[in-house]
């Protein structure tokens, strides 16, 4: 019966070997991109990394809004709705941001808010960036060159909007009135 026990025992450990080689030269491809500058394969192809965002930006001016009493509901109105609220940890609500750009530094921020009897007793939050430092830590590109926009508007700026027009008093209709809507649905 010829077939692979047709050949010899050394040819055979020759193919095995090489098939092992071969099998194990695959797995040095994922990490040759890092092998390179800039993430190209052989320095000719980019590989798409999809960027991910996850959690909730919690900056320097946001935590300092949160107060040692409030509510839980006070806290949420300001930081948002917690990445996790462990039902065998109750008192504590755990906000995790994570983003990977390419081209960027991976950046992971983690702020925990601690309850007592449903107050806030404190806000643990270390190292956490303004907003003009978050979002020239985003841009891909060099940001020395393009000024950082401006989040708020300047007193003068305030002061040029446009007032609105005083709205008018309703006349308060008659309490037997029937109003007529158009249908919801169509009959």
């Amino acid at each position: 019966m010829p077939g692979l026990f047709a050949f010899p025992l050394f040819a055979r450990r020759v193919c095995a070997a090489a098939g092992v080689a071969l099998l194990g030269g695959c797995s040095m491809l994922p990490s040759a991109p890092s092998l390179t500058p800039g993430g190209n394969f052989l320095g000719l192809i980019s590989p798409y990394r999809m960027e991910i965002v996850q959690g909730n930006v919690v900056t320097k001016e946001a935590a300092a809004l949160v107060k040692p009493g409030m509510t839980r509901q006070q806290v949420r109105d300001v930081l948002g709705s917690p990445m996790l609220a462990d039902l065998f940890h109750g008192d504590r609500w755990d906000y995790v941001f994570t983003i990977r750009r390419q081209g960027t530094a991976e950046q992971r921020r983690s702020v925990v808010a601690y309850f007592k009897d449903d107050k806030l007793d404190r806000l643990e939050a270390a190292d956490l960036p303004s907003e003009r430092e978050f979002v020239a830590s985003i841009f891909r590109t060099d940001t020395s060159s393009r000024p950082i926009p401006v989040l708020a508007l300047t007193p003068e700026q305030q002061q040029a909007l446009p007032r609105p027009a005083s709205a008018p008093t309703e006349t308060a209709a008659p309490t037997g009135a029937v109003r007529n809507y158009p249908p919801l649905e169509a009959l």
